[in-house]
């Protein structure tokens, strides 16, 4: 796959994740803009092949629909990011950032959560008083932990199997 594949099975992902497409008029619009953006980043340099895909790699391992947004989410924030510091005045450049906060709108608690996750990356685990503190929540955690998890599927014995003609 090209860059520019890439970069448009990226937004496609993220806009009919969140619902944005409702025909392929915004679509068509969004590749030309995005042509426009690539030119603008010099894109088909060579060294935008190495190393592999970005985002892309991120996405396989994001299966449930509320994931795929919490992870999208993220992206969608890089992008924006990224934007940022690109010449405004460009209304391939506006009318993709448009786009993009539109969406990130519509993700108001995707942030949140990534942020959740950022925050747990960092706690200090080997300090006793975190350590006191997970312990005395543990069997809350496990209670959620239970509730959320899916019943085992218990199987047939065999004897029930058995046609008892």
């Amino acid at each position: 796959m090209t860059c520019q594949t890439y970069s448009l099975f990226i937004l496609s992902v993220i806009m009919i994740y969140f619902g944005r497409f409702g025909n392929s008029l915004i679509l068509a619009q969004l590749q030309n803009d995005i042509d426009l953006l690539k030119a603008d980043f010099n894109s088909s340099h060579s060294d935008v092949a190495d190393g592999g895909p970005i985002f892309t790699e991120k996405l396989i391992n994001w299966t449930e629909r509320n994931e795929k947004r919490i992870i999208l989410s993220q992206i969608v924030s890089m992008y924006l990011e990224m934007l940022e510091n690109t010449d405004k005045s460009k209304a391939h450049v506006r009318h993709i950032s448009e786009e993009l906060y539109t969406l990130k709108n519509s993700l108001p608690d995707g942030l949140k959560k990534v942020k959740d996750l950022m925050d747990l990356a960092k706690l200090q685990i080997s300090d006793l008083k975190i350590q006191r503190k997970a312990v005395n929540e543990l069997f809350s955690v496990l209670q959620k932990l239970v509730e959320t998890s899916p019943s085992p599927k218990r199987k047939r014995s065999q004897s029930q199997r058995r046609c008892k003609c």
